[in-house]
């Protein structure tokens, strides 16, 4: 039975996908009930001008949303890229604590990935 669900060509877009929203979904559940543990993360030019809280719920909704729609299925190409670039923004705006967002260069190469592999069918 597994070397059936391993041999279906759509599985690695399924685990893909799943990876991703499972990050995704993490992040936001656990920032919505711990948002102390979350709140050091948001980059500085943005907490200087909006309430880190305020900011830090609108984030955290943002990457719900991110995770229902990779699970989805639905225009997984530009789920998948907008994943990466929210990744990407992560990175740039924590390189101080590359100890723990070095992971998430991983997760942005998955997400590139997804990418390639979820290309628009071509019309005819």
């Amino acid at each position: 039975m597994l070397k059936k669900i391993l041999d279906n060509p759509k599985t690695p877009l399924l685990l893909l996908r799943a990876a991703l929203a499972t990050v995704f979904l993490y992040a936001a559940i656990s920032s919505f009930m711990n948002p102390e543990d979350w709140i050091g993360y948001l980059p500085g030019l943005l907490t200087d001008h909006v309430s880190p809280e305020l900011l830090l719920k609108f984030f955290s909704l943002y990457e719900l949303l991110l995770a229902v729609w990779l699970l989805s299925g639905v225009h997984v190409r530009y789920a998948a890229l907008l994943s990466a670039a929210t990744l990407g923004g992560i990175i740039m705006s924590n390189l101080g604590v590359f100890i723990v967002t070095f992971r998430d260069i991983g997760l942005l190469l998955a997400a590139l990935a997804l990418a390639a592999l979820g290309k628009p069918k071509p019309t005819r």
